[in-house]
């Protein structure tokens, strides 16, 4: 597959008929069509022509120029967007890859107002397409992580000190009433694979519970701080390093201390400080998420990264209100 870049998709992609042709190179490299209704994988699925070869006349009258398959088992028409992140948008296909590049190219993400500025679209519009392809990035089926594993924690918010005094989050009494957000991080350190989670409270019954879900447990040196929350789950580990910073130890003979993850928060909050300079706490979670897939992806290319999220868009399907109400 030839590299993709913007330039690239702009010359490939002029219309939203090489769009469709351009996402099925990326969804079915192989050739062979996936029916998302009956799941029937075949080459034997055929494409429904339009009289003039690009476009087609839908019910309403307008014309469209989505490209149309029938599966040859059920019978049923489709295209590549139907049962994924994409299905059901009136947004351009064309303007949909390039947002998708985007999201998978910028270290430091890219804000809904930069993406509605550059493309034309509204700003709910932007806000709701970048929603739905963090739905895709958390679509990962990679299994447990398991290895030498780095844990920590942080927390996420403005201080309260550099509140304005008008502030709602602030009482009539002067004392603050709003919390920070909690996230937490495993990182293996092998693959630099990474699981994340926002969280109410950090404690020992939530690290545990983190970790049995994430990691398997019989085959996991973790390695952590010396918080005692810790503690909780390291009986059920094949092991547990701790280095001590209220000593001033970051690394010692047995652990390379928790420095990846706190390089990922390092990373994580300065893009939220200089990309999206806010963020409310019910959508922190796929923000969080938007990072840890481009991190746990660092190694592959921008096309490789590409087409691996690709693989992630089907069977979702997320709409304006089930964004909002997280």
């Amino acid at each position: 597959m030839e590299k993709i870049t913007i330039v690239n998709m702009a010359r490939l992609i002029p219309s939203d008929f090489e769009a469709y042709e351009y996402m099925e190179t990326l969804r079915w490299p192989d050739g062979e069509v996936v029916c998302p209704h009956c799941g029937v994988l075949s080459a034997a699925h055929y494409y429904l022509t339009p009289a003039d070869g690009i476009s087609r006349v839908t019910t309403r009258g307008s014309h469209s120029q989505r490209r149309v398959w029938k599966c040859k088992d059920c019978r049923k028409q489709f295209s590549v967007t139907t049962g994924t992140v994409f299905h059901g948008s009136k947004v351009s296909l064309q303007i949909w890859l390039f947002v998708f590049f985007e999201m998978c190219a910028n270290k430091n993400g890219i804000a809904a107002r930069e993406i509605a500025r550059k493309y034309g679209v509204a700003p709910k519009t932007a806000w709701f397409m970048t929603q739905r392809i963090r739905e895709a990035m958390a679509n990962d089926d990679s299994g447990k992580l398991s290895g030498n594993i780095v844990m920590d924690e942080t927390y996420i918010g403005g201080k309260p000190a550099n509140w304005h005094a008008n502030d709602p989050r602030k009482s009539k009494t002067g004392n603050n009433t709003a919390r920070k957000m909690a996230a937490v991080a495993l990182i293996s350190e092998e693959t630099g694979e990474i699981r994340t989670k926002v969280v109410t409270n950090v404690t020992g019954t939530v690290i545990q519970n983190m970790v049995r879900d994430n990691v398997t447990t019989s085959e996991t040196v973790l390695h952590s701080d010396s918080a005692p929350l810790y503690r909780t789950v390291a009986k059920e580990l094949k092991g547990h390093h701790v280095v001590n910073h209220n000593a001033g130890e970051y690394v010692n003979e047995l652990s390379h201390g928790t420095n990846k993850a706190e390089n990922f928060f390092s990373q994580l909050k300065r893009s939220i400080d200089g990309t999206h300079h806010c963020i409310s706490p019910q959508h922190l979670q796929r923000y969080l998420t938007e990072f840890a897939f481009r991190h746990s992806t660092h190694d592959l290319s921008d096309t490789q990264r590409m087409v691996r999220l690709m693989g992630q868009v089907h069977g979702i399907r997320l709409t304006y209100k089930g964004a909002r109400a997280i």
